[in-house]
């Protein structure tokens, strides 16, 4: 794969296990698809924008030490694709329907890089762990959400 990732991007490291007879590129340019602009239906809208600026791109895929069949495949993710400000928007794009996808026996999302472009768009919590702990009357641990 060509692509120069830019520091604007967000970067993400799959573990990538492809089906018997998927090429592993194959496995890293369906996840970088399917997680950003691909679908797997005809969309009426698709001939009003180019994609191209949106798309998800897999510039680099390498072979996991001592694992027979699984890689690393390293997927860069323009800004544009993402809402400024939104977590949930960011993690549904990224990992939300992926991980279903028919061309993979397994996928986990290894590692993400946001950069500081991005990051500064969050607004923070309207309040501090200390609040939230107060509220629910949960001391010494994680707190945990889904």
């Amino acid at each position: 794969p060509e692509y120069e990732t830019k520091d604007t991007d967000i970067l993400a490291a799959f573990r990538v296990t492809p089906q018997p007879g998927v090429p592993p590129e194959e496995a890293g340019a369906a996840v970088a698809a399917e997680s950003s602009t691909g679908t797997w239906t005809t969309v009426w809208t698709d001939g009003l924008t180019s994609l191209d600026r949106y798309k998800g791109r897999c510039y680099h895929i390498e072979p996991v030490a001592g694992e027979e069949n699984q890689f690393i495949a390293y997927v860069a993710y323009p800004l544009d694709l993402f809402e400024e400000g939104s977590v949930t928007n960011m993690f549904t794009s990224i990992v939300g329907n992926v991980f279903g996808f028919k061309a993979l026996r397994a996928l986990r999302l290894e590692d993400l890089r946001v950069p500081p472009a991005y990051s500064k768009t969050f607004q923070g919590p309207p309040h501090g762990i200390q609040v939230e702990r107060d509220k629910l009357n949960k001391y010494g641990r994680p707190l945990l959400g889904c």
